[in-house]
């Protein structure tokens, strides 16, 4: 620390002596001459860049995912956040496809949710910020109008020319959100989520955007990939800074399981993650993990609920409380003291939801549940 410590003191310094500080997360200096030689203040400012980023990846990713909602937030709605010492959030504006093989994309920063707009997603930073929490943005693709139950990892066009136009709308896409974390100095984006198909199909063309999006974008990337026979499967993991997993593993074949069925769960996926971590040497964070309130959440974790998460018909049973319960702490227990692991986000949490809510049913959110209980305690020992 004393260290560190210096090198701040040491690079502050230096940086005084010039008229305009770059933000930490400002673009690179790039030069037309290749053999010019980095100034004191350019090596200054790579040392400290490079000692925060150190210091940021000691740190685990005690992260939830924050749901952009209709109403327009205000710094009372992250006292739960720092109760629970939550240091980071997922923030995830959307793209509009109407369906699986069809490249039109539409970029929607305006007429959405609040906290999916770029207003929202600026006040929701600035805000998360004052408060030492950071932001790793991950930017989704909604399927409007799916066909056979197709949904975003089977996106898959039909040519060579809707390949070229898919990718060239995504590119509008996803640089735009690039280009707004880097003015708004978000340490992480999220390339992609659940783009499977693309993913392994098309690995020359996410390595070109990936080499696009490191041009306007100084932080740090990584790209969320499903758990089931995905993120084995991405070959541009070398590319990122952080190997991303969507993390619902099933943990079990029974209801109501045991803390160590839920554990025995974990340790089967563990030598498949460390494979892969091995491999390319980068750590790991699960971009999303949670599970239902419900008593068999441990066997399909991925399933989405069947009753609305807003307005629930069914509360949820002392069964399915206790069961999400325990599959928290078989996650703590098992993968989170892993020194591969840089930490997780928790889905999902509601910015406006009080003890007496309606939305206390059977779905993912562990607030003012025993789940939250667990996730707090493990937290603040991080």
């Amino acid at each position: 620390m004393k260290r560190f410590l210096a090198l701040m003191g040491a690079t502050i310094l230096i940086l005084g002596c010039v008229s305009l500080l770059r933000p930490p997360f400002s673009l690179p200096l790039f030069s037309s001459t290749a053999s010019r030689q980095p100034t004191a203040v350019e090596l200054a400012q790579s040392s400290f860049k490079n000692q925060l980023n150190e210091n940021k990846l000691n740190e685990k990713q005690r992260g939830v995912s924050w749901v952009g909602d209709r109403q327009v937030v205000s710094l009372d709605d992250f006292a739960t956040l720092t109760e629970n010492h939550v240091n980071w959030m997922v923030q995830t504006p959307f793209g509009w496809q109407r369906d699986y093989n069809t490249p039109q994309l539409s970029l929607a920063t305006q007429n959405v949710y609040w906290g999916e707009s770029d207003e929202g997603l600026a006040v929701t930073t600035d805000l998360a910020q004052s408060l030492g929490i950071q932001t790793l943005l991950k930017p989704h693709i909604w399927l409007t109008q799916p066909s056979d139950g197709k949904w975003r990892t089977e996106i898959e066009m039909q040519s060579e020319q809707d390949w070229q136009a898919w990718f060239g709308n995504y590119r509008r896409f996803i640089l735009h959100y690039a280009t707004f974390a880097e003015a708004h100095s978000i340490p992480i984006l999220c390339i992609g989520t659940e783009l499977q198909t693309t993913a392994v199909l098309r690995e020359q063309d996410w390595r070109q955007l990936i080499a696009e999006i490191r041009r306007v974008y100084s932080g740090q990337l990584t790209y969320a990939a499903n758990w089931y026979q995905a993120f084995e499967s991405i070959q541009f993991w070398d590319a990122l800074d952080f190997i991303g997993i969507q993390a619902y593993f099933p943990l079990a074949q029974a209801t109501q399981p045991s803390l160590e069925t839920l554990k025995a769960g974990w340790r089967s996926h563990l030598s498949s993650i460390e494979k892969v971590q091995q491999r390319y040497q980068k750590p790991v964070i699960f971009t999303e993990l949670g599970y239902r309130s419900t008593d068999d959440a441990a066997i399909a974790p991925w399933e989405w609920p069947t009753d609305s998460e807003v307005n629930p018909k069914q509360l949820a049973t002392a069964a399915g409380l206790n069961t999400q319960a325990k599959c928290y702490e078989a996650f703590f227990q098992t993968v989170w003291q892993q020194d591969w692991f840089a930490g997780t986000y928790i889905w999902k949490w509601f910015p406006k939801l009080d003890g007496t809510s309606q939305r206390l049913g059977r779905g993912f959110t562990p607030q003012h549940k025993p789940a939250e209980a667990v996730l707090q305690q493990w937290y603040g020992q991080a």
